[in-house]
């Protein structure tokens, strides 16, 4: 155990993590030249495309040092806020953490919120700055930086740069050096945290692990501790670039488990697994279940591709333990799902999954955040949709979820990050001068307001600078009403929302001009309205299309124009009883995009 370093690595998005760790797998050999591509631990094609991890690996290097061969566990762990779950399990099963800081843009908010896991969690830091070859790095301000947030020595940080491989030896150095190894005992009661999993479609559900305390061996009956489901261990082993099948692991060593699970919800991140012959007394802190923040409904585009995107979802699930879904149907849009995601960019990676990995083309209505509705009667519902709302004299009050978001800005545009804030219901409760130029926000918000576009915003009025982390902070009783927009009378229940009551009018004013523009002018005309309750807020008339029937009439008496146009105005009449409107994909999406 003397020889086993487990370590993290923290960083914000794109500033350099894999491809640090590319290097590391060069210089550890880990890799031959055939294997080696960018990016060699993000496997997804999406990852690669959008720059940052989604699902976290981990990969074991030998590496010799003063004639002693060590065996370093890189656990990768996903870099966006909407994973930070599964980064605080990774980080649990590490000693050290590498703490990376790209030299032209400084610390940002991720790195701050990972980087107080890891102390949380009693984890060696090893500050490092990276892209030391750019022409805009500033190695000595973010030296600064680093010695302000963390308190090290400006000798203690190492300065690399992953891209040409420059001090990248220094940088396994000090993890062989500065990262404890692991404590545990290899004969007591078997206690191993997972820490992820893959869907292989041969062998199941593999889980990967860190043992803290005891030994796995091959073919031993063992059982996870929440969810209490026993299994075989049929092959354990490290992990390689490649799965490498072992007899036995041991304390403080990182491997994998196939055990033949087909059930992806039987294997949560964070569970223990123990034996059954000779369990542990109780399992390692900090399981919780993985709760969705944002909830949005998938319909397939053709209604015949239901199954096929119940069938992709399966799937998917299997890959992605997070998503949850159940089925629900829409007089708009015919059946469909309603889905969990972890927020919005989750939601976004689930779509571009389906349409690439099953070619599942689907609508998504707007996202919309869990509510607890009290009503009259003493009872609490949790809303997910706004059509399961009850009627408004039932309801006693609606409660929000609330994030504590933490903004850090430079100070040109400090004025504008508040103002965008405060607009989106936002309350200010802190506000710190990291350096003179760079500046960090708390606020206390609704979540209802960033799962819209909140963080483009915040990057455009930022030039890019702001970055942004939120955690869950509790509900709040807030004045909230359902918005519905009626096409002819008929409610379309896939476009109603749940928005603030001093917001509704402004929105549905704004909604029902944009579905103006967007929805086919028909033979009849079309009022687009949007109510709250019983009560029209705004209107619009889609005109109709006319024909001319008094074109053949020459001179005469104006009598026989009017009868024409009588005859026609009754057809009109009859046509818009029974005539529906299509509303077009595009006017699902531009709500989504109002402003």
């Amino acid at each position: 155990m003397n020889n086993i370093r487990n370590f993290c690595i923290i960083a914000h998005i794109d500033h350099g993590k894999s491809t640090l760790a590319d290097r590391l797998l060069e210089f550890t050999n880990t890799l031959t030249e055939k294997e080696s591509q960018e990016q060699v631990l993000d496997s997804m094609e999406l990852e690669r495309e959008k720059g940052i991890t989604i699902k976290s690996h981990a990969i074991q290097m030998d590496y010799e040092q003063d004639g002693q061969v060590y065996k370093l566990n890189l656990i990768d762990t996903p870099g966006h806020v909407d994973f930070s779950y599964e980064v605080s399990r990774a980080i649990a099963s590490c000693e050290g953490a590498l703490l990376i800081v790209d030299a032209t843009q400084g610390i940002q908010a991720q790195t701050i919120s990972n980087l107080y896991l890891a102390i949380g969690n009693d984890l060696e830091i090893i500050p490092v700055v990276n892209k030391i070859d750019m022409d805009a790095a500033m190695v000595e301000d973010v030296k600064d930086q680093i010695v302000d947030l963390i308190g090290c020595d400006r000798e203690d940080i190492l300065a690399t740069s992953a891209k040409t491989g420059m001090g990248v030896e220094e940088v396994l150095k000090a993890i062989v050096k500065k990262v404890p190894s692991p404590k545990g005992d290899p004969d007591a009661p078997l206690q191993a945290l997972i820490f992820d999993s893959v869907f292989n479609p041969f062998r199941g559900i593999i889980a990967y692990f860190k043992v803290f305390n005891g030994t796995l061996r091959k073919g031993e009956r063992v059982k996870f501790f929440n969810t209490n489901q026993q299994y075989d261990a049929d092959e354990v082993g490290v992990l390689k670039l490649k799965m490498l099948p072992k007899d036995s692991i041991s304390a403080g060593d990182v491997g994998y488990i196939i055990s033949g699970i087909k059930n992806s919800s039987e294997v949560k991140v964070g569970d223990t697994i123990t034996h059954v012959s000779r369990p542990c007394s109780k399992g390692i802190a900090g399981f919780e279940d993985v709760k969705p923040m944002v909830f949005a409904g998938l319909y397939p585009v053709e209604s015949d591709d239901y199954e096929d995107l119940r069938a992709s979802l399966d799937k998917l699930k299997l890959n992605d333990a997070s998503l949850t879904y159940e089925p629900e149907s829409s007089l708009a849009l015919g059946f469909g799902f309603r889905c969990g995601f972890l927020g919005l960019l989750h939601m976004e990676i689930v779509q571009e999954r389906l349409y690439r990995e099953f070619d599942m083309d689907v609508i998504t209505t707007v996202p919309n955040v869990s509510y607890d509705v009290y009503t009259t009667k003493g009872e609490v519902l949790e809303i997910h949709n706004p059509s399961g709302l009850p009627s408004p004299n039932l309801i006693e009050r609606i409660e929000e979820p609330t994030i504590k978001a933490q903004i850090i800005t430079n100070s040109e545009s400090l004025g504008a990050v508040m103002k965008l804030c405060i607009d989106k219901r936002g309350e200010l409760k802190n506000q710190v001068f990291l350096t003179t130029n760079r500046i960090e926000l708390t606020f206390i918000m609704p979540l209802s307001e960033i799962v819209f576009d909140f963080y483009d915003k915040l990057k455009s009025i930022s030039r890019g600078y702001a970055s942004l982390d939120y955690h869950m902070e509790g509900y709040q009783v807030a004045s909230l009403v359902r918005l519905d927009v009626l096409l002819n009378g008929e409610m379309v229940d896939a476009l109603s929302t749940l928005i603030h009551r001093d917001y509704a009018y402004p929105f549905g004013r704004r909604m029902c001009e944009k579905l103006k523009e967007l929805i086919p002018r028909q033979q009849f005309d079309i009022a687009v309205q949007a109510a709250i309750g019983t009560k029209v807020i705004a209107r619009e008339t889609i005109k109709a299309l006319r024909k001319d029937v008094t074109a053949k009439c020459y001179g005469g008496d104006i009598s026989r124009k009017r009868k024409l146009l009588e005859k026609q105005k009754k057809g009109k009449k009859r046509m818009r009883q029974v005539g529906n409107v299509e509303v077009p994909q595009q006017a699902f999406l531009a709500v989504l995009k109002m402003d």
